[in-house]
């Protein structure tokens, strides 16, 4: 079996996505922008007419990487199936499309507008501004005020009646962290993965840690989370009252550091690949570590460190999903300069997941084992 050609998948996409265009609004002009670079979602601008818009399609519900990988079958296989799969109640994009409104709707979260959905291809009006990755780059000092601003106003608006239910009934449970952690290192399949990260053995004893963490530490209480909270899917307008915009949701029911844990994995992800000028890296880590103590000051002992123990294990497992997609790249896949940068210092981000890791195994207290991961993720950064 020969899995799909990079540019069989892309020329597919950019052609599905103009056909939807012209299918929405038939008779206007479509032009479309250079492909953004993603290792999960194909996502492109474009213009209809002089509107510009955002598209995104979703081969399947995978990741590009793995849908490039061969997990899903050769080109002819995923054609037929994505015939199908797009006229699915379920599918991943339409789910999207409803957790948008829900989220602008009872939740009164600020999100991009949905401009249309057609054959799989959901269309959505920009967001101008920069990104919590963009501030948390810019300003490090703001780190705590910044993390606690976005998870708040996310927070607050999941709390909102009617959220829950709309979560429910169109949850992306795809986007858990948990979740994708089980389904990328499951029996023979996971062992035959990390052997091509080119980071076999200490992957292998960073998964083995995890899952043995993940099975000795109590699951609390599921909530609605957001599912899929990263630094650069918010966005801060310009000029307006300073509330965030929230892009890509993957509302589900998690675990109730789940949001949070995305957060600071790929923040730190970041500052270790791409390490700051002067006192940037101390700045965004102290922030990290005041963040996470205003979170557990409004909770007993046990429940802070309950939470502190789930934020530590969901943090290490995000950063060895993420990693280890970067690693599995198929060549002819266009990469953003994060990535780029994750690849480059993909060993040091092996050791710290394994010194990390270690630590989760050993120590009991869970406030010793976050300072000591946070310690790491310093170390990595200035090495």
């Amino acid at each position: 079996m020969k899995p799909p050609a990079p540019e069989q998948v892309l020329t597919y996409a950019a052609e599905q996505v103009e056909r939807a265009a012209h299918g929405l609004w038939p008779g206007a002009e479509v032009r479309l922008g250079p492909a953004v670079p993603s290792v999960t979602s194909y996502v492109r601008p474009l213009e209809v007419d002089d509107r510009r818009l955002y598209a995104k399609l979703s081969i399947l519900g995978v990741s590009l990487v793995s849908l490039l990988r061969g997990s899903c079958g050769d080109w002819a296989t995923v054609r037929d199936a994505q015939d199908s799969y797009v006229t699915a109640p379920c599918s991943l994009l339409k789910r999207e499309a409803q957790q948008l409104a829900v989220l602008g709707g009872p939740g009164a979260l600020r999100v991009p507008p949905v401009a249309g959905y057609d054959s799989g291809v959901l269309f959505t009006e920009p967001a101008h501004g920069p990104t919590l990755a963009d501030l948390l780059a810019k300003e490090p000092h703001r780190t705590a005020e910044l993390l606690e601003a976005v998870t708040s106003e996310v927070s607050t608006g999941l709390r909102r009646r009617g959220v829950a239910s709309g979560a429910d009934w169109s949850e992306i449970p795809e986007r858990s962290i948990a979740g994708t952690f089980l389904r990328k290192f499951n029996g023979l399949s996971g062992h035959a993965y990390l052997r091509q990260t080119g980071y076999p053995e200490t992957l292998r004893t960073v998964v083995v840690r995890l899952r043995k963490t993940q099975r000795t530490t109590p699951s609390p209480t599921r909530t609605v989370v957001f599912g899929d909270l990263k630094p650069e899917h918010a966005v801060f307008p310009e000029s307006t009252d300073g509330r965030p915009v929230f892009l890509d949701p993957g509302l589900m029911r998690g675990r109730p550091a789940e949001d949070a844990a995305k957060l600071v994995s790929r923040t730190v992800l970041d500052l270790v690949a791409r390490p700051p000028q002067g006192d940037g890296v101390r700045a965004v880590l102290k922030g990290v570590a005041a963040y996470a103590a205003s979170v557990t000051a409004r909770g007993d002992h046990a429940g802070r460190d309950a939470w502190l123990r789930q934020l530590t294990l969901l943090w290490l497992m995000d950063t060895t999903n993420i990693l280890t997609t970067y690693l599995t790249v198929p060549a002819g896949l266009p990469l953003g300069p994060q990535v780029t940068a994750v690849v480059r210092r993909a060993r040091t981000v092996c050791d710290m997941l394994d010194r990390s890791t270690a630590a989760l195994v050993s120590l009991r207290d869970a406030r010793s084992t976050w300072r000591l991961c946070l310690d790491n993720a310093a170390k990595a950064a200035a090495s």
